[in-house]
């Protein structure tokens, strides 16, 4: 009986998370052409600045979670972000963002609003494990909603070949540079999950086909946290 082939294999979405997600990213001290994000004293200065804006953010009633995020492995695509330093604000809802974009502590902090979204198709939880890695993945598309049918498609690649058991996608409020972004822990390092991927010859058939087929374009980066504070639910 021949072997059912991944892109056969169904996925379970769960229902989406209700939250609001305010994404701001600082490149500080990016590599250069190798990928590698090898640590510098002006990153750390400015971790700590986020981590201590984090913290105010962190008292306003909207706000459900903070995280502060610190790149590890960034490959040095064509058009990708450059941010070594992130921090993902949680809200109680989409409307709730307004709170944490009027208030003084983001006022203060000295990055780029990457966007602001909602999530709109997950897998397991992504959650904040200490020690994980995390790839935020920036996709590109002529068509913002049929790249939702493309991710679709293609997470059961993922779950079956390489193991990933949580997504949570995020989609812009408004206008951003990205149709989407992936937020995912993933299993292993980075290098350990690209050599997965690329060593799998369905991945250049079956996942980097679908993007070219619609005029896509991914662009990951990852990331170790930095600083979440204690006693916080963690979406």
């Amino acid at each position: 009986m021949p072997r059912n082939r991944p892109e056969q294999h169904r996925t379970d979405f769960l229902e989406p998370h209700p939250y609001g997600y305010v994404y701001v990213g600082a490149s500080v001290a990016p590599p250069g052409r190798a990928p590698l994000v090898r640590s510098s004293r002006e990153r750390d200065d400015a971790l700590a600045e986020f981590r201590a804006l984090a913290d105010e953010l962190e008292r306003l009633p909207a706000v459900v979670a903070t995280t502060v995020y610190e790149a590890v492995f960034m490959p040095p695509l064509p058009g990708g972000p450059r941010f070594d330093v992130v921090l993902l604000v949680t809200t109680a809802s989409p409307e709730d963002v307004a709170d944490v974009l009027a208030s003084d502590a983001y006022g203060r902090l000295d990055g780029e609003l990457v966007m602001t979204a909602r999530n709109t198709r997950r897998i397991g939880e992504t959650g904040d494990a200490p020690s994980a890695t995390f790839l935020l993945n920036h996709f590109t598309a002529p068509d913002p909603e049929r790249a939702v049918a493309v991710w679709e498609g293609l997470t059961s690649w993922y779950v079956s070949e390489i193991g990933v058991d949580n997504s949570t996608l995020l989609q812009p409020l408004d206008g951003a540079p990205y149709a989407l972004v992936n937020h995912v822990r993933i299993p292993g390092g980075p290098v350990r999950f690209l050599l997965a991927q690329f060593s799998r010859p369905s991945f250049f058939r079956r996942v980097r086909g679908a993007l070219r087929a619609e005029g896509m374009l991914a662009r990951p980066v990852f990331y170790r946290r930095a600083w979440t504070p204690p006693g916080r639910l963690q979406p």
